[in-house]
């Protein structure tokens, strides 16, 4: 291992560097190849073996400049073998669709240019009515939302309409049994005049004699005695109803009998 880190090489005795000969071979024929490392660009499956190969596997590829271009943008090939059976799969540079083109020895799990390939075929009215679409549905929340405050305030509409209506009946019934009250208050007060009139009549025809004269009380005949008979009533009742302040002395009440306490007799002298 110390032999690959010296500075100084060992030259025989006989070295003449004069021997040594500069020797230029053929140029290459073609084009440029070049070996490099890489990983696999995109997911692929073997034609011959059907091995299924990731993105990202690293494998030692061949790198040749091919011909062709891109808007002065080269096109690069690659070369390299499957895992399994050895064969060779080649793959080149798209700069068109910034990605890689499988050529030959895999098959491409998914391209995905022809979606983008799909887009550009689809004529003007479709794209229109793509474009259409896609505002519809990003304006499906504000339209929910709009006929939500439609319905609301449909509702509220509804619901002052019927309150105005049941108002209006109200007032009308009100009205309607204000009159049918007012009539049946005139017929009872008619008829509660007719009753007195009635009653009066009864009671002059009462106090009637057969031959029409009006029979006279007792008091108009001894009006002076009774005159008399009344003052002498009121004045016995003022006398009963004056009230007496003069004090009252209640005896007291013995419940030493009651208790069974025995008083002795008192001493005589």
């Amino acid at each position: 291992m110390s032999e690959r880190k010296v500075l100084t090489k060992y030259y025989p005795p006989d070295f003449d560097p004069s021997k040594i000969t500069r020797t230029r071979g053929p140029k290459q024929v073609g084009p440029k190849v070049q070996t490099v490392r890489l990983m696999a660009p995109f997911s692929m499956k073997c034609t011959s073996c059907g091995e299924y190969i990731y993105k990202g596997r690293k494998f030692n590829a061949r790198k040749e400049t091919s011909g062709d271009k891109y808007y002065n943008i080269p096109i690069y090939r690659f070369y390299i073998r499957c895992t399994r059976c050895s064969g060779e799969i080649t793959f080149k540079t798209d700069p068109k669709n910034m990605d890689y083109e499988c050529e030959r020895g895999a098959k491409r799990n998914f391209e995905v240019w022809r979606e983008a390939k799909l887009n550009e075929a689809e004529t003007e009215e479709e794209r229109l009515d793509r474009l259409e679409r896609e505002e519809e549905e990003r304006n499906a929340m504000v339209e929910l939302e709009a006929k939500t405050l439609d319905a609301k305030r449909e509702m509220e509409i509804a619901d002052a309409l019927d309150e105005i209506r049941t108002r209006n009946a109200r007032n009308e019934r009100a009205d309607r049994d204000g009159v049918v009250l007012g009539d049946r208050g005139e017929e009872r007060d008619e008829e509660k005049e007719r009753e007195e009139r009635e009653i009066e009549e009864a009671a002059r025809r009462a106090f009637m004699t057969e031959e029409g004269e009006k029979v006279r009380r007792l008091a108009e005949e001894g009006e002076g005695s009774s005159v008399l008979a009344e003052e002498k009533a009121e004045e016995k009742s003022k006398e009963e109803a004056a009230p007496l302040f003069k004090r009252i002395i209640k005896k007291k009440k013995d419940f030493s009998a009651a208790l069974g306490i025995k008083k002795k007799p008192g001493l005589s002298v």
